[in-house]
């Protein structure tokens, strides 16, 4: 039986993370464990506290504390105008630029048939509701340019446009293959303020 099964738990747990192999998990593991005991027992604090705590948004999706986030809350933002985004990552990073005023819903994903992921899984059905409301109308969709993210995009215009809802999408000045949380501000804000 080996005696570092804990060890090995550790750097199976890092390897979860996106874009961490093998060799980066062994070292985050053995840099905790070797050089900063205390930063490994505050990260696995925060870890707990946020899994316990962090839940998503009722009118949105995103993640926060509260019931409802405090963009959705804000009642300066202007909730004529609805941003459809992939992820809470990429919802920070179109906030970062200060371009856009108005109100988002976080998909949680994107259609991606290949991987089994459908309409259903990524809250196609609370979006259509919330941009049928009488309250929106325009909705952005600000989904990446990838191929799920433009399969996802024209899925939505789709269904949106069936129900006589105004659909954009952000202009090409974004990468074509990037996604948002990568991309610099200002690439974001042209192409937040350019799109058709």
């Amino acid at each position: 039986m080996s005696d570092t099964g804990s060890l090995e738990a550790l750097v199976q747990a890092l390897r979860r993370l996106p874009g961490v192999g093998l060799k980066s998990a062994q070292r985050m593991a053995f840099h905790l464990l070797q050089h900063d005991r205390p930063g490994a027992q505050v990260l696995a604090r925060a870890l707990g506290q946020a899994i316990d705590r962090v839940g998503h948004c009722e009118r949105c999706h995103t993640f926060t504390e509260e019931p409802v986030c405090a963009i959705c809350r804000d009642e300066r933002r202007d909730a004529t105008r609805l941003c459809v985004l992939e992820t809470p990552a990429d919802q920070a990073a179109l906030e970062r630029t200060g371009a856009f005023n108005g109100l988002y819903f976080v998909l949680m994903g994107r259609l991606s048939p290949l991987d089994g992921v459908g309409p259903g899984d990524i809250g196609m059905r609370p979006l259509l509701d919330r941009a049928c409301d009488g309250v929106v109308q325009e909705v952005i969709l600000a989904t990446s340019f990838t191929a799920e993210g433009e399969a996802t995009a024209h899925a939505l215009t789709e269904a949106l446009r069936r129900r006589g809802v105004r659909v954009t999408r952000l202009a090409r000045g974004v990468p074509v293959g990037s996604e948002l949380e990568y991309v610099d501000l200002g690439t974001i804000a042209h192409a937040l303020a350019d799109r058709r």
